[in-house]
């Protein structure tokens, strides 16, 4: 029995920034350990394996995007399974176990992994697993972890099921009745209120996986009369725990200094997206006053000698670099301070253990070590347990040597939430936090996820504005917290507000007006176009947006093109249109005040409906102070537009202090002026959402 090879099974994964393709490599890292072989790739290599063959199961790890949509390395695959002359028996032969991604910020959770799921089932696919989905907002590995732990067992059933069915047909009765009695795979882990009780196998399977280890206790316990738990130092239990940490990963980046020069690559070699344009900001504007909680910015850039189209309701994304002086500080750190701008050549090391290893995307194969570190790594990203497993190696303190290892382990993954994820902390929090730790280059390259470019919505319309694009957005403010020693700007919002504080506030040898400067800045940016997040196309029909903040963004872009619209096309008929906005103070922050009373003024905006949040009232009966009150207010009204006139209905905004609220309120119209239950209003509701004429731009 020694000699048996391993049984294999294929491992798939569609990811759209990495955090799937993590998962399916720890899947892939274990399975050796289980006397499994995964056979892995990505989705949309198509040419390297066969569903419509495959006999031994099937693991699929797949994400989702904002959008609820599968990742784009699933687009194609997803073609192929939903065409409709496929039978209904087509993968009859299949076993497979699904992991789905999602947030639940956003409406669509865990879509992309459904959408493959429910279609294989379609076509007869039985599960040898239960699905698994797993929730970004309050943490993956709450899912992920008990997910794969139960894994094993479950791929072992049905191996041993294909072998009996292999080899003795007329006993497979019996072989099912004998493993009737086995423990069922974990069932569908879905989270809710009682996530924190979901149970792992059984202790002693546990203890035998290789993966699962024993580490000899430090006695790193916090301070005598230090009761609390913090980033650098825990309490019992888990402080005097034996810790079942994840395997170290495998090395496999290598990084060689050169004494050459050169160039770096164009900022449009780093995304996959499609074009780049580099555009001259030529207009900025500080649309709240100083006082004001939040500062907004409005950006206008030149277009015209680019190529570069967009509708209203589409949005773009900005390329961003990090900070500059927290690049300088982790070249410090790392000891490079002095080669920052020294060539690399960026490879894969020779020898190494990981499957398929090959040079990350985004990491161009020779470039400046500044431009690594400011253009390709996303250097304030939310550290993954298994990065954390790494850092261990590469610390000296036996004190902070422990606190990693338990922050990465089973035992300390409430740690871990509360004081990584939930604080926002980042590489640089860490090694603050652990000074004795010393990663290398190559380190950070293999665990920092892509640089992402930032995205925002158009503010403008090409129609009413010609070769200008506007947008809006609010410096993102990180305070100074327990786990961060240092406040922080966002990283696109903060570099955007200091790279027009010169157009802002012009030196008085600007020969600008204010606003506008000789000196120009230019950006890079690409497009991303949204496919349903645009004015109707019957101009005659009405629709109504609620944007409070920012979230007005759009709709102002919205507005310019339906006057512009109205003054070129007189004889058209045009239906009503209704703007629900709010924000803090009336006097502070109330976005585009002068404009949209213009675009009330001519016609333009039918009903403009505002609420301020903070500010106090003498009225006897308070007025409203949130977008989902006035919206009640306005019941009838709305009912009309969305039941009777088959109007539209937009959100833009933070999803998780409003969108969700608005959702309730046109609920509760809905199920008032229907005089029906909330459960047949919310189909109702569902039922817009499926047309079309319900729809989101929202974030978290």
């Amino acid at each position: 029995m020694c000699c048996e090879s391993k049984r294999r099974f294929l491992l798939l994964y569609a990811t759209q920034k990495g955090q799937a393709k993590a998962i399916a490599e720890e899947i892939w890292q274990q399975a050796g350990a289980h006397g499994l072989e995964a056979d892995m790739h990505c989705i949309s290599e198509m040419d390297k394996y066969n569903l419509e063959t495959e006999k031994d199961p099937v693991v699929i790890v797949i994400s989702t995007t904002g959008t609820g949509e599968p990742p784009d390395t699933a687009r194609k695959f997803v073609k192929k399974i939903q065409d409709k002359t496929l039978p209904p028996d087509h993968f009859a032969h299949l076993q497979y176990g699904l992991l789905g991604l999602g947030d639940s910020e956003y409406m669509f959770f865990c879509n992309g992994g459904r959408t493959v799921d429910r279609r294989l089932q379609e076509l007869g696919a039985q599960h040898f697993y239960d699905t698994g989905l797993a929730d970004d907002c309050v943490g993956l590995e709450l899912v992920v972890d008990p997910w794969i732990d139960g894994l094993w067992l479950a791929l072992k059933e049905a191996l041993q099921l294909q072998k009996e069915k292999e080899g003795m047909n007329n006993a497979v009765n019996a072989v099912s009745s004998s493993l009737s009695t086995a423990p069922h795979a974990v069932h569908e882990l879905k989270l809710s209120s009682e996530v924190q009780n979901l149970k792992l196998e059984d202790e002693e399977a546990r203890g035998s996986d290789t993966l699962s280890q024993k580490l000899d206790d430090i006695n790193h316990v916090a301070p005598a009369g230090d009761a609390e738990p913090s980033l650098i130092h825990s309490v019992p239990p888990v402080s005097q725990s034996a810790l079942n940490i994840p395997a170290l990963p495998p090395e496999y980046i290598e990084v060689e200094f050169q004494d050459t020069q050169g160039e770096n690559p164009h900022l449009s070699s780093l995304i996959s997206e499609g074009r780049t344009f580099e555009v001259p900001v030529t207009k900025a504007v500080q649309l709240t006053r100083e006082d004001a909680v939040k500062t907004a910015l409005l950006l206008e850039l030149d277009i015209a000698d680019t190529a570069f189209e967009y509708q209203p309701g589409d949005a773009f994304c900005v390329m961003c670099p990090n900070n500059v002086s927290e690049v300088e500080k982790l070249l410090h750190i790392l000891g490079l301070s002095e080669k920052g701008d020294n060539f690399v050549c960026v490879k894969v090391k020779q020898g190494t253990k990981k499957k398929g290893a090959v040079r990350p995307q985004h990491i161009p194969e020779r470039s400046t070590l500044k431009f690594i570190l400011t253009w390709c790594l996303e250097i304030r990203a939310i550290p993954k347990k298994a990065f954390l497993r790494a850092l261990v190696e590469c610390t000296s303190d036996a004190g902070e040597k422990r606190r990693l290892q338990e922050l990465c382990s089973r035992q300390g993954a409430s740690d871990y939430t509360h004081f990584i994820r939930d604080s926002n902390v980042c590489l640089l929090d860490l090694l603050h936090a652990f000074p004795s730790c010393k990663p290398s280059l190559s380190l950070l390259i293999e665990h920092l996820p892509k640089l992402q470019a930032r995205s925002y919505s158009a503010s403008s319309s090409d129609l009413y504005q010609p070769g200008r694009l506007c947008f809006v957005f609010n410096v993102v403010e990180f305070p100074v917290g327990p786990s961060r020693p240092v406040s922080r700007k966002g990283v696109c919002t903060g570099w955007l507000a200091e790279l027009v504080a010169p157009l802002l506030h012009p030196s008085k040898n600007s020969q600008g007006t204010k606003g506008e400067s000789s000196s120009i800045e230019k950006i890079s940016i690409f497009p991303r176009p949204n496919n349903a997040f645009h004015l109707p196309a019957d101009p005659s029909v009405p629709f109504i947006m609620v944007g409070p903040g920012t979230g007005i963004a759009p709709f102002i872009g919205f507005l310019q093109h339906r006057q512009k619209l109205r003054e070129q096309h007189t004889d058209w008929e045009f239906g009503e249109t209704w703007l629900f906005f709010g924000c803090r103070h009336q006097d502070r922050d109330y976005l585009f005040k002068d404009e949209l009373q213009c675009f009330l003024k001519n016609g333009t905006l039918t009903h403009l409906k505002v609420c301020f949040s903070r500010d106090s009232s003498a009225a006897e009966v308070a007025p409203p102070k949130y977008v989902q009150d006035v919206l009640r207010l306005c019941a009838k009204e709305v009912a009309r537009v969305l039941l009777k006139e088959r109007g539209y209905f937009y959100i833009c905004g933070d999803k998780k202090h409003m969108a969700d609220d608005v959702s309730d309120a046109v609920v509760d119209i809905l199920s008032m002026e229907m005089e029906a239950d909330k459960l047949e209003a919310m189909k109702r509701l569902a039922m817009l959402r499926e047309a079309k004429r319900y729809l989101q731009d929202v974030w978290s």
